[in-house]
């Protein structure tokens, strides 16, 4: 049999780092959050997005709460230059919002990226080269010295272009690429040296971009890099500490979660973690995280299926619907346990009081996901499950023995679908097994007086008078069928409800009993509940 040559790989060299703080630290509010749809996310495309597929996106990512967005590589080719000066000279960019751009330590570069900013109020120039050992080695063939010269010499590049356009407010960012597989140590010596030639001050910081270009070790290692990277720097003070992590493992999230508490202060992702490979870090991902734990994320994802059209459409990437958070089926209980719990969380959670329901770590109605679809029957479901379906749709509130007598039913209606039972399905199935639509015993009149603490009833049913007494209504209506029928007629339970509000609305009553040696259920929806009552009880013993 082949087996898998593990002996092949060797773990990714991270410092040791013992007394190590961040584990000891929690998340407190949202990081500074960077989109990088437009670049990272684009480029990772078969079919890269057009001019008027990027508007589109950039105005939604606009409307969602970002405030930096990095928007291409204009020195990269025209379409990413024209879509550069369509953004300024169509004033679309907001005073709040600025754009980032993408560019190598390469001079010509540079210069083109200068040019397609011109006239822009505020932007970040992130410059970048590689610094990872298995690109000195095998791809550019340089020395660590050699490689720490050509971030200095695109640092100085940088900053002599942005000179020469005065009028606007230029950010300089710096990226060692494959910080994750670089020496932390280098990596810090790199970022020094370009924060030399920039001089940064707090009031005037540069940002240090710490990207997991490939995700190469678990993200608590991660975590240790970052924080090994920021206790060794000089005049940390003076900078913005951001992290980039791709999501070769699986883990981005987890990577920039843990890098927060390392002390990163910005994070650069994408929406639905669209990207090259397994694909970035999912902003929206680690945003709901925030706003799980009552943390402002600071983004609004409150109507998904708004923007998760827009990605779908430019990129032509489906969204999974178990996606974290914003999935179609992330709410979704099938297991019987599931949804007995989560009905009975909810029936008993206060608008008032923190969401704490079962198996639901957010309320689904932030982000206008229906309660119709938290909970769908289908033949792995219980009682429950139904009777959430019936409360949440057609405001039956089922006593717990009409769930159990209603299951069956409720069962062979998901096998004989094969899939999920729809409610109207569930509710003409109910309809039907209670004959509600159909008695074949209808009350026509009754009249009802208490005299000496008794309870009088006549009433006609079917055409035929009836007579009872009792201590009270049901008790005079079993009185009255017995002295009809000669049957006794034992009430075991019972329980009524208005199934709207308002003057219209209709009143609903179960009742449950034994007749001889048979235990019934009857159900009855009647203009009052007092009728109600009366037609649940005919309909039981009929």
């Amino acid at each position: 049999m082949n087996t898998m040559n593990f002996h092949k790989y060797r773990p990714t060299a991270t410092p040791d780092l013992p007394n190590r703080q961040w584990p000891n630290k929690r998340l407190t509010q949202a990081p500074i959050w960077v989109s990088v749809d437009l670049r990272d996310g684009n480029q990772a495309l078969a079919k890269p997005m057009t001019v008027e597929q990027k508007l589109k996106l950039w105005d939604k990512l606009v409307s969602i709460g970002f405030k930096t967005i990095e928007i291409g590589f204009p020195s990269a080719s025209q379409l990413e230059f024209d879509f550069t000066r369509r953004l300024i000279e169509e004033n679309r960019i907001p005073d709040d919002v600025t754009v980032q751009v993408l560019v190598q330590a390469r001079e010509h570069l540079i210069k083109r990226t200068y040019e397609a900013l011109e006239g822009v109020k505020q932007a970040v120039i992130h410059v970048y080269n590689t610094t990872s050992r298995v690109q000195r080695d095998k791809v550019f063939e340089k020395t660590q010295d050699e490689i720490k010269q050509m971030a200095v010499q695109g640092a100085t590049w940088v900053q002599d272009y942005a000179k020469q356009h005065p009028t606007s407010n230029w950010i300089f960012q710096y990226s060692p690429e494959s910080f994750s597989q670089t020496e932390t140590d280098y990596a810090v010596e790199v970022c020094q040296a370009v924060m030399d030639v920039w001089q940064p001050t707090p009031q005037n910081k540069c940002i240090l971009n710490l990207p997991a270009t490939v995700e190469s070790t678990s993200p608590n290692r991660f975590a240790d890099q970052i924080e090994y990277f920021i206790t060794h720097l000089q005049n940390r003070e003076s900078t913005i500490i951001s992290v980039h992590t791709h999501n070769d493992r699986g883990c981005a999230v987890a990577a920039a979660e843990l890098a927060i508490l390392a002390g990163a202060d910005r994070v650069e992702g994408t929406l639905l973690g669209n990207g090259e490979r397994t694909g970035n870090m999912d902003i929206v991902t680690l945003a709901m995280n925030f706003y799980s734990e009552g943390i402002n994320p600071e983004l609004n994802f409150s109507n998904p299926d708004d923007w998760i059209e827009v990605v779908e459409e430019v990129t032509q990437i489906p969204t999974h619907i178990r996606h974290p958070w914003v999935g179609q089926a992330v709410y979704t209980a099938y297991s019987g346990s599931h949804q007995d719990a989560i009905r009975k969380c909810l029936t008993v959670q206060k608008d008032s009081n923190p969401w704490d329901v079962a198996y639901l770590p957010i309320d689904p109605k932030d982000i206008q996901r229906d309660y119709e679809a938290i909970i769908r029957v289908n033949s792995q479901s219980g009682k429950a499950g139904a009777a959430f379906v019936l409360e949440q749709e057609y405001g039956l509130h089922l006593p717990k023995w009409v769930q159990q007598d209603f299951a069956p039913t409720a069962q062979n209606c998901a096998e004989s679908t094969d899939g999920v039972v729809s409610h109207k399905i569930l509710y003409d199935a109910f309809i039907k097994h209670y004959k509600l639509s159909e008695s074949a015993i209808q009350l026509d009149h009754y009249k009802l007086d208490k005299q000496d603490g008794k309870e009088h009833l006549s009433l006609n049913v079917n055409g035929e008078s009836w007579q009872g007494v009792g201590n009270g209504t049901l008790s005079a209506l079993c009185n009255a069928w017995q002295n009809k029928t000669n049957q006794e007629i034992d009430v075991l339970d019972y329980a009524e409800h208005a199934m709207q509000q308002g003057k219209e609305a209709k009143a609903i009553a179960y009742i449950y009993v034994q007749v001889g040696d048979q235990k019934r259920i009857g159900i009855a929806m009647m203009e009052d509940s007092l009728s109600a009552m009366m037609q649940a009880l005919i309909s039981a013993v009929q």
